[in-house]
């Protein structure tokens, strides 16, 4: 199997979408694939129990993508080898009343991860540039001081959210979070070839939703404003990452081999050692132990 070279993915300057790619040849059959995504998600798991028990760092994986682009798969096979009590997982959906009363990072801050965790977002933060953006009569509903229109919802007003998209991730970054930025990267004929799949096995008619074919019909808007998104916000502290997704099966070992070749750069998490005075006396704890 071809070594995986994170840079191939990394978004390092700017990027025209229409050029990046929905397919990687990674000279590997299906089987091949299967067992290394199984070896790599092994040393994930791993590499989480010393996160914890070091517990100054948390890990934010951030998964965008068009529907059908996989990321509910993707988050149970990449994380299936993780202790459950390591890894939390937020859908973010419409938001709530509730959540209406804040700022729109309100919700997505109060779900970070604590440090020792993963934290997935399946769809994050960056909807708020992306189908508030496709649609922008939602602004409206956040009920904003000084938005009282539609024309108020200028340029300025996009690039100042970009400015705090930064500033949230540049801010959680300095205090001990690892961001992972994925965009699982598909064609349009690959979606509707999977929606389709959906209209036609019944065990998956409930992922179904004729909503998803009137956004479809956007894939033009979403696709330009994915790009802008993207070029506005992949920093050196929390890059973006594209992932070729036509195939489910290789975009899961892209995603868990960028995951752990970066996460194995910091050399001081590493489990904690026990106080000299309490590792003197090991072998006076055993033997009470033994004695029982």
């Amino acid at each position: 199997m071809k070594d995986i070279n994170i840079n191939d993915f990394k978004v390092s300057e700017d990027i025209d979408i229409h050029n990046t790619k929905t397919v990687v040849d990674l000279e590997a059959s299906e089987k091949d694939l299967k067992k290394k995504l199984k070896q790599t998600r092994r040393a994930l798991g791993e590499l989480q129990d010393t996160l914890y028990a070091h517990g100054k760092y948390a890990v934010l994986v951030c998964l965008q993508g068009m529907d059908t682009a996989g990321k509910d798969s993707l988050i149970r096979e990449v994380f299936k080898d993780f202790n459950a009590r390591g890894v939390m997982v937020h859908s973010f959906k419409t938001p709530t009343a509730l959540e209406k009363r804040h700022d729109y990072l309100w919700r997505h801050y109060i779900a970070l991860p604590e440090r020792g965790k993963f934290g997935v977002f399946n769809r994050t933060h960056y909807e708020n540039v992306l189908v508030t953006r496709v649609h922008p009569e939602y602004i409206l509903g956040e009920n904003i001081p000084h938005i009282k229109s539609l024309e108020d919802i200028d340029e300025a007003f996009w690039n100042k959210r970009f400015e705090e998209i930064n500033n949230f991730e540049k801010t959680i970054v300095q205090n001990g979070t690892i961001i992972f930025k994925f965009f699982l990267n598909l064609t349009k004929e690959e979606q509707k070839h999977r929606q389709l799949r959906r209209l036609d096995k019944p065990t998956k008619n409930w992922k179904f939703d004729p909503g998803d074919l009137d956004e479809r019909e956007l894939w033009g808007e979403y696709q330009k404003y994915y790009e802008i998104a993207i070029n506005k916000t992949s920093k050196e502290n929390a890059p973006w990452y594209i992932v070729p997704s036509d195939s489910k099966k290789a975009a899961r070992v892209i995603v868990a081999e960028i995951m752990l070749q970066e996460l194995q750069k910091y050399n001081d998490i590493k489990e904690p050692v026990l106080p000299e005075e309490m590792y003197a006396k090991i072998d006076e704890y055993r033997e009470r132990l033994m004695k029982e």
